[in-house]
């Protein structure tokens, strides 16, 4: 998959992530704003879950894929939130090839990025 921008990206990963709960009985709620954590609140048999969406086509030079787990921002790009600080349950991930992870937060420990190397192989999502 080629995105145009960063926004087309976004999009695209929240567009999958929606489609993905919602078939798969989900009932998946969209926040009012973007000053929350999520991206999404998903619920199943009354348990909801905080889902923050990434979706990433960088590869490290091994061809794994990586994802940021960091926010930055200002005009010196200083970090000012990273994933393990937030209050999210779980991290949905899309691969440019369309690969699909889900990951619980207590799963993650990295703070900048995260290789989707063979030990996240076990949360990737089977079609």
């Amino acid at each position: 998959m080629n995105f145009s921008t960063s926004k087309e990206k976004g999009n695209t990963g929240l567009g999958i992530a929606i489609a993905y709960y919602t078939s798969n009985g989900y009932t998946v709620s969209i926040p009012l704003n973007d000053t929350q954590d999520y991206d999404l609140v998903v619920d199943k048999n009354n348990i909801l879950k905080k889902v923050q969406v990434k979706t990433t086509g960088c590869k490290t030079k091994y061809g794994t894929y990586q994802v940021a787990l960091k926010s930055c921002g200002g005009t010196r790009g200083n970090t000012y939130k990273t994933l393990i600080d937030t209050k999210i349950d779980e991290l949905f991930i899309l691969a440019d090839n369309l690969d699909i992870y889900i990951l619980p937060i207590e799963k993650i420990y990295n703070k900048s990025t995260l290789n989707l190397c063979s030990k996240y192989q076990k949360y990737k999502i089977k079609m």
